[in-house]
């Protein structure tokens, strides 16, 4: 494994790398949400394994409660809240011929990136 990584809406650490595919663990502080995104060279698939996630996924909401996932397919504008009082916990596969954190078309972001 890899060494945790600090964002503004909690921390990742990834698990697994392979050749087309990344798995990684999400942690999402209490209140924190990843901004509105999409990623033009992978998918992900996110499975909630603590807490309750709130999904956003094109233009639908979802509520994901533990051990429950979705499916984010590629260019698809998708964001990950956590709008409850403990840590959310997501395992998140990527899978793709270009696996970097560069990867990334934001268009909101409550913490000013871009």
């Amino acid at each position: 494994m890899t060494s945790i990584v600090s964002k503004p809406w909690g921390s990742f650490q990834v698990i697994e790398e392979g050749e087309k595919y990344m798995v990684k663990k999400i942690i999402v502080k209490p209140k924190g949400k990843l901004s509105l995104q999409s990623h033009e060279h992978r998918s992900e698939h996110w499975v909630v394994v603590k807490g309750r996630a709130q999904v956003t996924l094109n233009d639908d909401i979802k509520i994901l409660e533990t051990n429950e996932s979705i499916f984010i397919p590629l260019q698809a504008k998708h964001s990950l809240a956590n709008n409850e009082l403990e840590d959310l916990v997501v395992i998140e596969v990527w899978h793709g011929n270009i696996l970097e954190e560069e990867d990334i078309k934001r268009y909101e972001d409550i913490y000013g990136r871009e």
